[in-house]
């Protein structure tokens, strides 16, 4: 695959895709992975607000608060 159109779909060399095939069509899709904790606390420079309270909102079905 061009550089250009990895690029353009957001796709890093060797990264794993998901092909399918359909009427004539071959598709390509970035696999989903879930990421550890340690990787998304990674992103935020290792700091994890999870003191404090938050706000999720009006209850939206059978929700207990």
């Amino acid at each position: 695959m061009p550089k250009e159109i990895r690029k353009s779909a957001g796709s890093s060399l060797n990264e794993v895709l998901d092909v399918t095939a359909s009427n004539g069509v071959i598709t390509l899709v970035k696999t989903f992975c879930h990421k550890t904790l340690e990787e998304r606390a990674a992103e935020f420079d290792g700091k994890l607000m999870l003191d404090g309270e938050y706000d999720w909102g009006e209850p939206v079905g059978r929700e207990v608060w």
